[in-house]
């Protein structure tokens, strides 16, 4: 095997019959995050508290009409970024590949195209959801134990060369937004008290995801392609807590909040780590617009889920015998908190080489092409 995992990174450019190189995609993406990148790694978890997706309505329309494990209607936001870098989608989820197995797919996988670890319910912090998903210190230990595998079939300086040429997309924070939210509600605390205890949630968020960027780039990662936290009060799950339907004004707040932070704290680690690049997409920005504007992206519904049931179909998840919407494309929302495949599809469209104001410093196109 390690012969022609060696052959297999020395990734050659593909050429026309004229001669004429052409670009090259990344050789492999590899991903983080919650469940609006999760292609089916929760499939494999242990315990009823686990939040799945590998049950009907979910994948509608994706090939073939199946389950797969993506909380959508069809392909996911992973799915469209890997489809814009020239995958033909995502990688799949690190779970279903063997990890354990010595002989298991996991090598030959993550050489050719990568390995997705993101996690539905996921959060930046441990505790977020803790027991039922994958935190995002977990999802970098098992690319820590994924490239233990690559370097020991194919010699660390192959295996470092892939790397620092693939993309590393992360997604994750919005989860860790909704237990605090949650556990503020019911605390009922003070608006003083509130502020505290959000710069305290930033400052661990800041400090875990930090941690996170530091430990791939230590392992050899260089191409980094961060989505931030979106509107989160105004999914359907959050709006039908207000009488009018109305979105959260606190939770975009603090999404709002993070974002910023965010983008300091990317800015702030790019010059202290020599050859890290990265791009930074405002789905946030890119949402809300979208929620202003709805006919300018065909959108006719901004505030129900597809699936689901009850007000504004944001009562019960998306189980077999909910209701299902027929005009799945002209909803933003699939479910009671993720994005439809087209909102999916429009977003990483956006991010890929989209209007400036949706990445910063540079597009994922950019991104995908530097050296």
């Amino acid at each position: 095997m390690g012969a022609r995992l060696v052959l297999c990174l020395v990734v050659c450019l593909p050429v026309l019959a004229a001669g004429t190189v052409v670009a090259a995609r990344p050789p492999a993406m590899f991903v983080f995050g919650s469940s609006i990148v999760d292609v089916g790694n929760n499939n494999y978890l242990p315990g009823p508290g686990v939040p799945r997706a590998n049950r009907p309505y979910n994948g509608i329309d994706f090939p073939g009409s199946i389950p797969t494990g993506r909380f959508s209607n069809g392909y996911n936001t992973a799915d469209y970024v890997a489809k814009n870098m020239g995958f033909a989608l995502s990688p799949p989820a690190y779970l279903s590949l063997a990890p354990t197995s010595s002989s298991g797919p996991l090598v030959p996988t993550a050489v050719s195209n990568g390995v997705n670890y993101a996690s539905g319910g996921a959060g930046i912090l441990d505790s977020t959801n803790a027991g039922n998903t994958i935190p995002l210190s977990k999802q970098v230990e098992y690319f820590e134990a994924t490239k233990a595998k690559m370097v020991a079939a194919a010699g660390a300086g192959a295996v470092d060369a892939l790397l620092s040429r693939s993309i590393f997309l992360i997604n994750a924070g919005n989860n860790d937004f909704y237990v605090f939210a949650a556990a503020e509600l019911v605390r009922n605390r003070s608006a003083s008290d509130q502020r505290r205890d959000a710069a305290a949630l930033y400052a661990s968020l800041l400090s875990n995801y930090s941690a996170a960027v530091t430990e791939l780039y230590s392992m050899g990662a260089r191409k980094f392609a961060v989505i931030n936290v979106w509107t989160l009060g105004c999914v359907p799950a959050v709006r039908v807590l207000s009488p009018a339907g109305a979105c959260s004004a606190l939770l975009n707040q603090l999404a709002a909040g993070f974002n910023d932070a965010l983008e300091s704290l990317l800015a702030g680690l790019a010059p202290r780590l020599p050859g890290l690049a990265y791009s930074l997409a405002d789905s946030f920005g890119f949402t809300r617009d979208a929620l202003a504007e709805p006919r300018a992206s065909g959108y006719t519904d901004v505030a129900a889920a597809c699936c689901g049931s009850g007000r504004l179909g944001a009562e019960a998840e998306c189980f077999p015998n909910a209701t299902l919407c027929a005009d799945r494309d002209q909803h933003v929302f699939w479910d009671r908190a993720h994005p439809s495949q087209r909102a999916a599809f429009l977003a990483a469209q956006a991010f890929y080489d989209g209007p400036a104001k949706y990445t910063t410093p540079i597009n994922f196109m950019q991104l995908a092409q530097s050296s």
